[in-house]
């Protein structure tokens, strides 16, 4: 079998993408190799189809229980012998499991770091016929990442134990230090990276002011009907609250966070998975354990920690390669939360430096007034030279004016009242409020009292954040968000250096984008597609898998589009493997026959 055919006849996808075809000539090869790819971009297929070449069994290295099971479900859909070994199992379903493995009747194994690295696990490797080993979600090797693993590092014992077989690192997410150490803890040499790019196409890129966060939630998921979704919340409580609010309001939503029993995270996740136009709220410890292909869109309420988190919390949506949404809400109080909760923590100073200049490079992010697709592609050293036309910067552009002098007002407030007040106060100065603070320090004898009527108190934030943003004001959290003068502040000062900022109007504040909407199928077609997915959510209930496991939105919004009237016409579209074909191409053409003629 050829890699060609078994893309077609397996995946049911015409032809490879990228790096994917280079990525399996290497393993094939016997080499080792990094591969960075954005989610969606098929990083799977570059250990699946190898492992379907080589003779033996190839080890996949999968961080949560939930995905490796989503993932050996979802191939076994495809008629692939796969399974996978954890704490989930009854013992004697491991010892079927390692069995299999014993009598080679397994393509691919999936476990979780931990459980690879037991004795037992390793000896029965030892005597196995390992092809590849393909570690999912490296950047957790690295200690500098987001989402350092400590388990991932002790995985360098393969080099030892294993020198033969070919090795493969995959993740979304690694910057240049992080791939770095990636290649050194587990033994790949530099030259041996495969780097697809960061881009997602498919997704749309939202940033606004937050200024009445749950309401602009709400409208936000309002225009995805009976969509798929997640809300990201920095709090447990904010998670239980969001949730609630969104009930309330007619919104099918569960919550996920770190305070749940075991039981209802699973219960919770497992309702996610399986139905259509659900909304999980959740903190962070959601996320990285799910494969569901079909979630139009991501939200966070707060800010996250820095643009990688960010990077792969939107990248839970469209991993299907269709139209996908995200919107981040933020002001400058989730900069000062963020800050504390660095301040508060146990890192080190060199680890709190770096995870500052993140929080840094992420509001630089949200407060730029040119193409945002560019801006967060570059942070990972990967350049976009057009604008993308597909985020809200490219299609509704940011109104900016000449703020040099609102620079220069606030920049003086700063000074002249000791570089040591937070921006609320410094508010009150600008536009000449006699508060009870004003009066305790004499702030309304200072020149700059009462001097910036020309804006109101939400226009003075905004141009407050973009200060910040720009490193030309620091927030000093040890001071409790007092506001101090950065480096080049001086020059705005003195004149000699020219600020254009974005526009601090009432209007730019909103959420809503005044743009089309990003449709999967045209209006005429929303009756056959809602049919199909119908069927898929009842066949996926009789099979007791995901309704994605049976075919992805995209595939079903292909056929809607084609509306193919024979099998040969069916097996041509995108996402329909053989067995599929065979399993449900004469139920799908009656379904598409049904709709044309009713």
């Amino acid at each position: 079998m050829t890699a060609q055919s078994i893309l077609r006849d397996t995946f049911g996808y015409d032809s490879f993408r990228g790096e994917q075809q280079a990525v399996i000539d290497n393993v094939i090869a016997g080499q080792h190799g990094l591969v960075i790819m954005p989610t969606g971009g098929g990083k799977s297929l570059c250990y699946q189809v190898p492992a379907l070449m080589l003779s033996g069994t190839a080890v996949i290295v999968s961080p949560l229980i939930a995905l490796m099971q989503d993932q050996v479900a979802a191939l076994r859909a495809n008629g692939v012998k796969a399974a996978f070994l954890n704490s989930s199992m009854a013992p004697q379903e491991q010892a079927a499991v390692e069995q299999a493995l014993r009598y080679a009747e397994l393509k691919l194994l999936y476990c979780a770091p931990e459980r690879l690295l037991q004795e037992r696990t390793l000896q029965l490797l030892d005597n196995a016929c390992v092809s590849l080993f393909a570690i999912d979600e490296a950047h957790c090797v690295s200690q500098w990442g987001h989402d350092f693993r400590p388990e991932y590092r002790e995985l360098a014992q393969l080099i030892q134990r294993f020198p033969d077989v070919p090795r493969m690192a995959l993740t979304a997410t690694a910057d240049a230090p992080t791939r770095k150490e990636i290649c050194e803890q587990l033994g790949i040499g530099e030259t041996q990276q495969f780097i697809d790019g960061f881009d997602r196409p498919n997704i749309r890129y939202r940033i606004a002011e937050k200024n009445r966060g749950k309401q602009q939630i709400l409208d936000f998921i309002r225009e995805h009907p009976k969509q798929a979704g997640i809300v990201y919340c920095l709090s447990r409580a904010g998670t239980d609250s969001m949730a609630a609010w969104l009930n309330e309001n007619g919104v099918p939503a569960l919550p996920y966070h770190a305070g749940l029993s075991s039981e209802d995270r699973a219960f919770n996740q497992q309702r996610f998975l399986n139905e259509d136009g659900l909304v999980m709220c959740a903190t962070v410890a959601f996320g990285m354990g799910i494969d569901k292909p079909d979630i139009r869109f991501v939200a966070h309420l707060d800010m996250p920690s820095s643009i990688e988190s960010y990077y792969q919390e939107t990248g839970r949506a469209g991993r299907d390669g269709a139209p996908a949404e995200v919107l981040m809400l933020y002001g400058l109080q989730d900069m000062v939360r963020r800050s504390q909760m660095l301040d508060n923590g146990e890192a080190s100073q060199e680890r709190r430096l770096l995870e500052r200049r993140k929080l840094d490079a992420l509001l630089g992010l949200c407060e730029v007034t040119s193409c945002r697709r560019q801006t967060l592609l570059r942070y990972f050293g990967d350049e976009l030279p057009d604008p993308c036309g597909n985020c809200d910067t490219c299609l509704a552009p940011p109104v900016t004016f000449d703020g040099t002098v609102a620079a220069q007002k606030a920049l003086s407030a700063v000074y002249r009242t000791g570089q040591r007040f937070g921006v609320a106060h410094l508010i009150d100065v600008l536009l000449g409020n006699e508060t009870d603070k004003v009066g305790q320090f004499s702030h309304q004898e200072l020149p700059t009292f009462g001097c910036g009527s020309e804006f109101n108190k939400s226009q003075w934030s905004a141009i407050f954040r973009q200060l910040v943003a720009m490193g030309l004001v620091n927030v000093d959290i040890a001071g409790f968000g007092g506001l101090q003068l950065g480096e080049g502040a001086r020059e705005v000062l003195r004149g000699e250096r020219p600020l254009q900022l974005r526009e601090p109007s009432q209007k730019q504040s909103r959420n809503k984008l005044k743009v089309g909407r990003q449709e999967l199928v045209s209006t005429e077609d929303e009756n056959l597609f809602e049919g199909l997915r119908l069927w898929r959510k009842e066949t996926a209930e009789d099979l007791g898998v995901p309704p994605y496991v049976i075919f992805h939105d995209a595939t079903l919004a292909a056929i809607t589009k084609t509306r193919p009237g024979s099998i040969v016409a069916l097996g041509g579209v995108s996402g329909i493997g053989e067995k599929k074909l065979a399993a449900y191409g004469d139920e799908i053409l009656r379904l598409v026959a049904q709709y044309i003629t009713g």
